[in-house]
């Protein structure tokens, strides 16, 4: 069972990026990230990827049955979309201290958005304040807790775990300041990997320019970059639609089910780590099931 839903998850990514669309890269709607309409719960890790890249504008999302149990319904002929959450399951375990040990099993449900609904109210989208949004982004970096050493050295853009910097071109070698800050965030996001803070693989551990571990991590980068992004209400300026790119990507994830899952649930961390959110613990609170969303 676990093993199909890797597989619907990672069908839909490939169909999306089959089209052009690279989801990762596109921050949500205007009104706000994906969430909930009965609990009003925010949406994590890769769900957020999976509903942003519907043509809504509304963020919010109920199941089949919570629209009945609201008086409304599902328009005939519409399609749902994938949810994923971990359900707990408990397993006899000696080394434990109660004899028994949490698993994890991953599992998908269907949401609908309001906008595929009939009879259902929803609190009016408000849309983000037309404001300046490199004033939102100069006001990441002060949220993270003891940030890498950030210096704009040398015309690329990299992050060394050695010395926990980040080095950026000029700001005045960028196209716009939008990409500036894409850029940063993306770095922002590697340091994140660093053994201080998440002690992730792909960074703490030596890999090579084209290797599974590399791709992994460059994905995690993309994604806590995209998540900073929404955050900030500013265009990923970045986003690279090139035949390659795409192509790049599609053979990753067709050699790996579990790659932009795993991605997505580390670049969650990493964004909240980088805002100085409180973090989540408990693999079980990372997604919420249908159970606890009616």
């Amino acid at each position: 069972m676990e093993s199909k839903v890797y597989q619907v998850i990672t069908d839909r990514i490939v169909g999306l990026l089959e089209k052009g669309t690279i989801p990762w890269r596109k921050p949500w709607a205007g009104g706000g990230s994906p969430r909930n309409l009965c609990s009003g719960k925010e949406y994590r890790g890769v769900n957020v990827f999976l509903l942003s890249a519907t043509a809504f504008s509304a963020p919010w999302w109920l199941t089949f049955n919570q629209a009945k149990d609201r008086g409304g319904s599902v328009k005939k002929g519409e399609h749902g979309f994938p949810v994923i959450y971990f359900q707990m399951l408990e397993k006899e375990d000696a080394s434990k201290p109660r004899g028994k040990a949490r698993i994890p099993l991953l599992r998908y449900y269907t949401v609908f958005n309001v906008g595929q609904c009939e009879g259902i109210e929803a609190p009016e989208v408000k849309l983000r304040p037309d404001v300046a949004p490199i004033e939102a982004c100069e006001r990441v970096v002060p949220y993270y807790p003891s940030p890498p050493h950030i210096v704009h050295g040398e015309p690329r853009a990299y992050y060394q775990p050695s010395t926990d910097r980040i080095n950026l071109p000029e700001r005045r070698l960028f196209d716009s300041a939008e990409e500036y800050y894409c850029t940063l965030f993306h770095e922002l996001g590697h340091s994140t990997g660093h053994d201080k803070r998440l002690g992730r693989k792909g960074i703490t551990d030596p890999v090579m320019f084209g290797s599974h571990g590399y791709s992994k991590e460059e994905l995690v980068a993309e994604m806590t970059a995209a998540f900073l992004c929404g955050h900030c209400g500013i265009e990923n300026a970045t986003l690279d639609n090139s035949a390659a790119y795409i192509a790049g990507w599609l053979r990753k994830l067709r050699d790996d089910r579990k790659l932009v899952i795993e991605a997505a649930a580390q670049a969650q961390k990493a964004a909240d780590l980088i805002l100085g959110r409180r973090a989540v613990t408990g693999v079980e609170a990372e997604e919420e099931s249908p159970s606890r969303a009616a």
